[in-house]
């Protein structure tokens, strides 16, 4: 139950952007051109990404939303999970693992950040565009931890994430959300 008693029992970020337009409207935005806009990472390794940093920093909300989001743009159903238990035998792609060990670190212990991490992103044939995608999604997973965290909102279902998954790519980022809508 959220902390506000003006949201309903089963708010989320829709009721906070929408009573806010004026902060959420940039931000669905920059959510749009970061998650679906031109970058090395394809859509679902960005919600990859997005999934994995909020679950390695306890999310649930943002881990169930966006681990969805991943599987609707192909990624394998459960990678998510697997890479949580054990990001060394989880069955992605290797490339990526030195760019998934690169967000972990970032998402749990920023300040510790070096060039030997981003260097091993490069060695994987990353270029810095991959490396700035990367560091801005798990940006965005925080900054939407920080949201759903700071305002008490219960998880939703898988069922409700699969939902919204296939309305998320169907739709992008600022069309979820009826405020912002372009596409009217």
């Amino acid at each position: 139950m959220p902390f506000f008693k003006s949201l309903p029992d089963d708010a989320g970020p829709p009721s906070v952007f929408t009573k806010y337009p004026e902060i959420y409207g940039p931000w669905s935005k920059m959510s749009q051109a970061l998650m679906n806009g031109a970058s090395p990472l394809s859509q679902g390794e960005r919600e990859l990404i997005l999934a994995y940093a909020a679950g390695v920093a306890g999310c649930k909300f943002v881990y169930i939303a966006h681990s969805e989001a991943a599987y609707a743009w192909g990624i394998e159903n459960g990678v998510i999970d697997r890479l949580l238990e054990n990001p060394g035998t989880a069955p992605v792609e290797a490339r990526l693992k030195p760019l998934l060990a690169y967000v972990r670190k970032l998402a749990l212990t920023p300040g510790e950040m070096s060039q030997a991490d981003a260097d091993a992103v490069f060695a994987a044939g990353w270029n810095e565009q991959a490396l700035h995608d990367a560091i801005a999604v798990t940006a965005r997973a925080a900054f939407m931890q920080r949201l759903v965290e700071g305002h008490g909102f219960t998880p939703m279902t898988r069922a409700a994430a699969v939902k919204r998954a296939k309305s998320r790519v169907e739709r992008g980022y600022v069309n979820l959300y009826p405020a912002f809508r372009e596409d009217k």
